[in-house]
């Protein structure tokens, strides 16, 4: 159960920092940084994971690494829905 609890909160603040970075911050909410950090972690995991031979937040790693691959999967996610939103990627 507090695994659960820690997943959340840490995938809540990698959400955070990635629309931060991309500039999304004003648009998302509590829920929505959440799920970009969770989503972006599973994306992390498929792309990033395989190259740096970390593993991410959603496979209980919470070390330094794995917060690095969650987080750029997260600025990876929001690149792509910036793009099919607006044409460009910020």
């Amino acid at each position: 159960m507090i695994n659960f609890i820690i997943w959340l909160i840490i995938g809540g603040v990698i959400g955070w920092l990635a629309s931060m970075v991309m500039n999304t911050d004003a648009r998302q909410g509590v829920l929505m940084n959440i799920i970009v950090g969770i989503v972006g972690a599973y994306l992390g995991g498929l792309l990033i994971s395989p190259l740096l031979g970390a593993s991410t937040i959603n496979q209980n790693n919470f070390s330094l690494a794995g917060l690095v691959v969650s987080f750029i999967g997260a600025v990876i996610l929001l690149g792509i829905v910036n793009f099919f939103r607006r044409g460009t990627v910020r």
